[in-house]
């Protein structure tokens, strides 16, 4: 029923944007002049042969070029032409995300996009994660994000918090245009494309340019007994300009951000001695989950420096150099609600949670990308780039437990994560064989290497930043090495076959892990052990295939065809994490890679001011790498959760996308915007499924972090050219986090919640250098958990100077 009811949908929208797409044709009125009179001086000449007639199936496909009527329009994502590549495309160009979105890190740019969502829960969030329309929030690995020619996931890890992609490395005045490719549907992207490919395009600007930006954010938030204002600032300042065949950018961010809690200390009993506790349930029906505090109260600090230096060595070969810095210092608080039944004095109750939410957190990325680029507009063109992201100094201090009253315990744990980092390298050139064919190829290798000792220390509050005594270790390394080949064949009139396959062989090696047993009281450590982790090896053959038919220019219908595998992480293989002050995770070093088999039929109807498109998406998945969170036990009694890598059998995901948009509907200057997204993803087979709750199976379930409606609907009104009123609405329904869906329970900690946010943004060009914007997300203070309890209303103003 509910694929029926988004198919009367479809019609009906699209009969609407046809008929606003009606313009009247008025014939031009012939002359009547006489012509004069014209001698012609007949001459012999030498007739040349006449050309043999050229088959239908023979002629050149004319390039279709949809103008959308508005400079803030994208055309055709550079890449898809540049390779063209047969993905299903939706793009953002930055004017419009300026225009539209309260748009304060570039996470935001993908606010509005058809089936995207990042988990961003606050200013500066340093774990924001990508979901897609096959993807959830906990699977980062299954889709790629470049900003230009380097690879920002972090294929190191698939999850929200080491797998998190590096969006500090861009400052978001840097960003000329975002584009998004559904599926792993073309052989030059590996087989973490399975569920897309977000690319951001930084500016090169063709003249002097200086920009500064001045964003003022404010969030009012009230849950339990927290209740506050939350203020971030941030300035931005840009210039670049061209300079015979030199080029430059050069971005510069600074924000300043004070967070809503991101997570609340719980208890399943009220601590002994104590009154305060909120009593409250678990995600899970039957379990308890009584509220005792907050946590995750962060202030941080964070800077970015990024550039981008071009040099023409040719009119037709060009050596561009990318850096991007990224810094973040970041203090985490907690707030308690207990007191002593004594005295009444605040105190944390002997609950540790409290000092798993207390930590500081310093972070330093640099990546570096050189590439050498030809456009010949002939027969032959090619593009050669190496990248590499370095954690320079991923430093976290953190208490072991707490003490009396509001005190930490002196000792503590130090996490390090310095010296992680990857490499990408890709040679890949084209040949235009002729008009019908064009072959284009590649070579690919990366490398990761993940490197995570967490120290004791007698004083997690100074002193220096690694000890002699080891909690736990992690290091290991993956390496991957891809040929692929594609051919686009236009084999008849509005006809393409585009077939191609990626062949790729992976590795992980130099596993090793330590972990140890503790005393809860003192963390003094009790056993260590020590191991060396087994070496895997892989190979796998990708095939893609996709046909395109474009009876005229307004209509293209595409179906594709993609195999994938995906590769575990090194993290997946080696990494430990700690749950609590005694109990850790150990990874998996057995994993096998995920396979899927894509298909996608899409339909896209265009017109010269929007277009409307249909795609029916298809996934089915062997051996899919879930990170699943489980409740256990630690030795101290307390309940905890730990995540879990998990081969799952099969999986397989149906689902239906609707997206739109268009200027002049009903009235002139009004923009219309949206999709609508059902998506049936479930759990096929899962034999080895072990039950937390008793009784409970995961077959059948959906796939945890994937909800099966995501919605988003807006409409921008420009009164005139300096003008604009934008309202937005997103919406999506209940996912789970467990693998056998039980977490049901709403609007508690942990817990996945529907729900429905409404942004408005006006915007204001008071002269042509001046800008002027304000802007409110959350209109109607919505609260929520998608794990962590997210934004409440806030309130962003920016002013921007351009000269």
């Amino acid at each position: 029923m509910p694929i029926q009811r988004s198919m009367c949908a479809v019609g009906a929208l699209v009969s609407a944007f046809a008929i606003a797409d009606v313009r009247p044709v008025i014939a031009q009125p012939g002359g009547t002049e006489q012509l004069p009179q014209v001698t012609v001086e007949a001459t012999r000449v030498k007739r040349k042969p006449k050309p043999k007639p050229v088959a239908d199936n023979q002629k050149p496909l004319p390039r279709v070029v949809i103008q959308t009527g508005s400079a803030k329009q994208p055309g055709p994502p550079p890449i898809k032409q540049r390779y063209d590549l047969p993905q299903t495309a939706e793009s953002q160009t930055a004017d419009r995300v300026r225009e539209t979105v309260n748009a304060v890190d570039p996470q935001d740019t993908v606010k509005y996009m058809p089936s995207l969502f990042v988990r961003k829960r606050n200013f500066g969030d340093n774990q924001s994660v990508l979901a897609t329309r096959t993807t959830g929030l906990g699977a980062s690995a299954r889709s790629l994000i470049y900003v230009d020619d380097i690879l920002v996931s972090s294929l190191i890890a698939n999850n929200n918090t080491l797998g998190v992609s590096q969006w500090g490395l861009i400052t978001p005045e840097a960003i000329s245009r975002v584009d998004f490719l559904y599926g792993p549907f073309s052989a030059a992207y590996p087989g973490n494309s399975e569920g897309g490919v977000l690319l951001f395009t930084t500016k090169m600007p063709e003249k002097f340019e200086f920009t500064t930006k001045q964003t003022e954010a404010i969030q009012t938030f009230d849950v339990y007994k927290t209740k506050g204002a939350y203020g971030s600032h941030q300035t931005s300042l840009s210039v670049g300009d061209k300079i015979d065949r030199f080029s430059y950018f050069i971005g510069a961010n600074y924000l300043n951000s004070d967070s809503q809690p991101l997570g609340w200390v719980t208890s399943t009993t009220t601590p002994a001695g104590t009154t305060g506790t909120i009593p409250q349930s678990g995600r899970v029906p039957g379990t308890v989950a009584n509220v005792v505090g907050a946590s995750g109260l962060l202030h941080s600090e964070q800077e970015t420096l990024n550039g981008k230096f071009a040099y023409e060595l040719t009119p037709w070969v060009t050596a561009t150099y990318t850096i991007g810095l990224w810094n973040n210092n970041q203090i985490s608080n907690v707030q308690s609600y207990l007191q002593t039944t004594a005295t009444g004095a605040p105190t944390y109750g002997g609950v540790s949670g409290f000092a798993n939410g207390r930590f500081t957190w310093d972070q330093t990325r640099l990546a570096n990308a050189v590439s050498l680029k030809s456009d010949t507009k002939g027969t032959y063109d090619f593009d050669i780039a190496v990248s590499y992201v370095d954690f320079l100094n991923d430093t976290q201090r953190l208490p072991f437990g707490v003490g009396a009253g509001l005190t930490f315990t002196p000792f503590g744990k130090i996490a390090r994560l310095d010296g992680t980092n990857w490499t990408n390298g890709d040679a890949k050139g084209i040949w235009r064989a002729s008009d019908f064919h064009e072959v284009s190829f590649g070579v690919h290798g990366d490398r990761y290497y993940l490197f995570n000792p967490v120290y004791k220390t007698a004083d997690w509050v100074g002193g220096p930043d690694s000890t002699n005594t080891l909690y736990t270790s992690s290091a290991g390394t993956t390496r991957t090495l891809g040929l692929w080949v594609q051919d686009a064949w236009k084999f008849a009139p509005n006809w393409k076959l585009t077939t191609g396959v990626r062949l790729e062989d992976w590795a992980a090696y130099n596993g090793f892990n330590l972990q140890t047993t503790t005393t809860a009281a003192t963390g003094a450590i009790t056993n260590t052990v020590a191991m060396y982790q087994p070496s895997l090896g892989a190979q796998r053959v990708s095939p893609k295939v996709s046909l395109a038919y474009e009876p005229n220019p307004d209509w293209l219908v595409t179906a594709s065809f993609g195999a994938a595998s995906r590769f575990p992480t090194v993290a997946e293989l080696y990494q430990i994490v700690s749950v609590s002050s005694t109990v850790l995770a150990v990874p998996n070093p057995n994993l096998k890679p995920e396979d899927v088999l894509s298909e996608e039929i899409a339909f896209e109807r265009r017109f010269t001011d929007g277009k409307v498109r249909l795609s029916f998406f298809f996934e089915d998945g062997r051996n899919t790498l879930i990170s699943q969170l489980a409740p256990t036990t630690d030795s101290s009694g307390n309940a905890a959760t730990a995540s879990f890598i998990q081969n799952i059998d099969r999986t397989r995901t149906r689902g239906v996308e609707l997206a739109a948009q268009k200027n002049n509907v009903l009235i002139d200057r009004m923009e219309v915007f949206g999709s609508v997204t059902y998506t049936d993803a479930r759990i096929v087979s899962d034999p080895n499924f072990v039950s937390t709750v008793g009784g409970t199976t995961a077959n059948g379930k959906y796939i945890p972090n994937i909800p099966p409606w995501r919605v988003t609907a807006g409409a921008t009104y420009r009164l005139d050219e300096n003008w604009s009123l934008t309202a937005a609405m997103r919406y999506a329904s209940k996912q789970y986090s467990t693998l056998d869906n039980t977490d049901t329970v709403a609007n508690v900690y942990q817990a996945f919640d529907s729900y429905t946010v409404v942004d408005l943004r006006v915007q204001r060009k008071a002269t042509d250098n001046a800008t002027v914007s304000f802007g409110i997300d959350n209109v109607g203070n919505a609260k929520y958990h998608l794990f962590h309890p997210f934004p409440q209303r806030t309130y962003v103003a920016d002013v921007r100077l351009k000269f």
